[in-house]
């Protein structure tokens, strides 16, 4: 997937972005280039690979160490919303924003 220079200002245009001088053409190299790595890796066939949940797994044995998956801190949600302004049903209420 290669984008264009139009791709490049449409992006600008919608992230609200001004690009001015020579960077809208650096930012089209840096993009085309990351997505020139993405279909490298993309083509390497993995089939029957499994995955690692660390990098060194392939080279040594290792145990991580990972901490439980229990709370650790009382529930406070009372105490925490009581500055807010606007609280329902435990929520915080915030006003709409639409553009």
């Amino acid at each position: 997937m290669a984008l264009t220079s139009q791709d490049i200002a449409r992006i600008a245009n919608l992230s609200r972005l001004e690009l001015t001088g020579d960077k809208p053409e650096q930012l089209l190299n840096q993009l085309n280039g990351f997505f020139n790595i993405v279909e490298q890796m993309k083509a390497v066939n993995t089939e029957g690979i499994a995955p690692l949940a660390h990098p060194v797994a392939t080279i040594q044995e290792i145990a991580l160490r990972l901490q439980g998956d229990v709370a650790s801190e009382p529930n406070n949600r009372e105490a925490n919303q009581r500055s807010a302004p606007a609280v329902e049903r435990g929520l915080f209420l915030v006003p709409k924003v639409i553009e």
